[in-house]
């Protein structure tokens, strides 16, 4: 796996200041979007040039999908869920955005393309993405794996985990994946999370009071 060249850039997006993320290797001018959010103008604006390779969706909840539409049409990529949530791009109700109308009313995409399963392989950008199915947050949240670098949505965050009462939400499931998945990953590991800085796998689990 290549990682020369590779960057990382971190989009605020939304009411809710969701964390999307392009991966891009400039020389080449290609990227991958993960977890488009809403009122996603300032990533658009970034992304003006660039071939983008795909879109990955962490989970489906409204405020990691309120950009989708927009950029899968404009640069004609493919969209990567995983099939716990597939019908979830299509139903309001199931992506959480008709429960809050205040945020920008009800969010509905075209399905995607691909399913993400546990332990698949993509290769994408030059890049080989491991697919970690981490549900608790999410029936069908996972984590990308690229090398030290983990996008893990809203399952673990800096000194905090992700809410579990949200439609599908398990904190069992939760602990599982953070305990028997992400935490055996190395301590260097950097998590890019769903909301907020990013953090390390070892100083969450020296000092995350949640887990």
């Amino acid at each position: 796996m290549n990682l020369e060249g590779l960057k990382i850039e971190s989009f605020s997006l939304g009411p809710l200041g969701t964390n999307a993320y392009l991966l891009s290797k400039p020389e080449e001018g290609k990227g991958i979007i993960i977890d488009p959010g809403m009122n996603p103008k300032p990533l658009i604006k970034r992304i003006e040039g660039l071939q983008i390779e795909a879109i990955l969706l962490t989970h489906a909840h409204f405020d990691h999908i309120g950009g989708v539409d927009e950029i899968r049409k404009l640069k004609g990529c493919p969209v990567y869920l995983h099939d716990a949530e597939a019908d979830w791009l299509t139903n309001p109700k199931s992506n959480g955005s008709s429960r809050w109308p205040e945020l920008g009313g009800p969010i509905v995409t075209e399905p995607a393309e691909y399913a993400l399963d546990q332990g698949q392989v993509l290769k994408l950008l030059g890049l080989e993405i491991r697919v970690m199915h981490t549900p608790g947050h999410s029936p069908g949240s996972v984590s990308f794996l690229i090398g030290p670098h983990l996008f893990g949505g809203d399952v673990l965050f800096r000194l905090s985990v992700g809410r579990t009462d949200l439609f599908g939400g398990r904190s069992e499931e939760l602990m599982d994946s953070i305990h028997l998945k992400l935490f055996e990953l190395p301590d260097e590991t950097v998590v890019y999370p769903g909301h907020g800085v990013k953090t390390t796998i070892g100083y969450e689990k020296e000092n995350n009071p949640y887990v």
